[in-house]
């Protein structure tokens, strides 16, 4: 027999809420449409929406209770428990169920590379016990509490990714979260819109070790420009153990050897005294060094560090995050890399270089770049942008397509042997893109979430379909 996640009892002392009928819940959701059968639907109060008008369609997709506000004036026969702010309890719904955990929490931050050294994380710890992380980028006030209140109690290895735009986020979070080990990937000139230098970032992100547990590890980049900075932090926070990675030789996990291909990469590394060498499914130096990260936060967490180098062989890159797709089209195929979900300098660099060392499927195809506006650069921005130029040029980059205002400072840049098309938006990119791709091209979309870049992956991968379709009409 399967336990419930919470009772209705258990819902009401965590979150001083009042039980209106009694229930057993399975899963926990916030969204209406994702809920699955025996969830508890929290019906929260948004700048758009209201929760509370769609507990009858929680109910009907089988969501077997509610937490809902007072003021919801639900029937007594509702299974639902009832509180003051539903968004303040599922905070302490979050904070309860870190309490009852019995395994170990690993918090993930950093500027870029947290989602997916969030993932492949889970997939290492995942052969030496059971293991729940958060889905998707579910990493601020909402993201974190809710993964936690998602969390059977009794897992091995807990692993959340959590996220700040602004100082003081992470401190909130981390209180929550508790974690026993905290890492951050690197600090990068990212939400600079709400910063006045990218030291700031760093404390903002170091943060995170202000909720470790005692005994807890702090994880540092040892490759970054402000690696001194987060070890000041973590030691004045009270890290009991403190552990940096990367390709620097005092690094305590650090790359002795790689070699990089197109499609992976294969590594020897140094963990803490421990040589490992194995294979990583997901290409870039970017991923080789938050590979590294992820080692050392097995290895902190006294995991099996072998089945984790042989799960990362398994591993490959998110949808958004450099995940790659051949398409077959008239006269050969397309290379496709999907970069679309966001962007940064430091990422665009990572994907362009990334780009730039990926060969075309045909000798003489090109490699074409999709790049969408890098937001929340502040008055950094037009900078940010024009310095890809270069980026772009030592990649061998010959055509590219630019969309967004900010996008115009890069096309500015560019060196003659670089032919651009700038486009207003995602819609207007896809017809330049149509033009501007043939069989044997690779072509790399990338840009911020916000740009929309996705659209331009899909109606690339769709190619094949219509090549489908014209055969058959053919």
């Amino acid at each position: 027999m399967v336990e419930p996640l919470w009772t209705s009892a258990q819902i009401a002392a965590a979150t001083g809420g009042t039980e209106i009928a009694p229930f057993e819940v399975f899963g926990v959701d916030i969204d209406s449409r994702d809920i699955r059968h025996g969830d508890l639907f929290v019906a929260l109060k948004g700048e758009n929406a209201d929760g509370h008008q769609y507990i009858d369609r929680a109910a009907e997709k089988g969501a077997f209770g509610a937490l809902v506000e007072r003021s919801s004036n639900l029937s007594d026969d509702t299974p639902a428990v009832a509180v003051n702010d539903t968004l303040a309890a599922l905070s302490e719904l979050g904070t309860a169920a870190r309490e009852r955990l019995t395994g170990k929490v690993i918090g993930v931050t950093g500027s870029v590379g947290k989602t997916g050294t969030k993932s492949v994380l889970a997939a290492a710890l995942s052969g030496s016990g059971e293991t729940f992380s958060s889905i998707r980028s579910f990493n601020n006030h909402i993201g974190v509490p809710l993964t936690l209140a998602r969390t059977p109690p009794a897992v091995d290895y807990a692993v959340l990714e959590m996220g700040m735009n602004h100082a003081g986020e992470l401190r909130a979070l981390t209180q929550i979260a508790k974690p026993d080990i905290a890492i951050i990937t690197t600090v990068e000139a990212v939400h600079m819109e709400f910063f006045d230098s990218v030291a700031q970032i760093a404390d903002a992100k170091s943060e995170i070790f202000e909720g470790l547990q005692p005994g807890g590890t702090a994880i540092i980049n040892h490759d970054n420009p402000y690696f001194a900075r987060m070890l000041d932090a973590a030691k004045a926070a009270g890290a009991d153990n403190i552990l940096s990675f990367g390709f620097h030789d005092d690094a305590d996990i650090r790359l002795v050897k790689q070699k990089l291909h197109d499609d992976c990469s294969c590594l020897v590394a140094d963990v803490a005294g421990v040589l490992l060498t194995y294979k990583l499914g997901i290409p870039g130096e970017h991923w080789v060094r938050n590979s590294l990260g992820v080692l050392a936060a097995v290895h902190a967490a006294g995991a099996d560090l072998g089945l984790a180098g042989l799960t990362l062989a398994d591993q490959r890159p998110p949808k958004g995050r450099g995940r790659r797709h051949v398409v077959p089209v008239p006269g050969g195929e397309i290379l496709v890399v999907d970069e679309s979900y966001n962007a940064s300098p430091v990422a665009m660099a990572a994907a362009i270089q990334l780009l730039g060392g990926t060969a075309p499927p045909a000798k003489a195809g090109k490699r074409v770049a999709v790049l969408g506006d890098m937001r929340e650069l502040g008055e950094t921005g037009p900078a940010h942008h024009r310095d890809l130029a270069s980026t772009l040029a030592e990649a061998g980059v010959t055509q590219i397509v630019t969309v967004g205002p900010l996008m115009r400072h890069l096309v500015d840049a560019l060196p003659p042997s670089i032919s651009a098309t700038h486009c207003s938006n995602a819609a207007a990119a896809i017809e330049a893109v149509m033009e501007a791709v043939a069989s044997g091209d690779v072509v790399m979309v990338k840009g911020s979430n916000a740009v929309g870049l996705s659209a331009v992956v899909d109606a690339l991968i769709d190619l094949e379909h219509r090549s489908v379709d014209r055969q058959a009409a053919g």
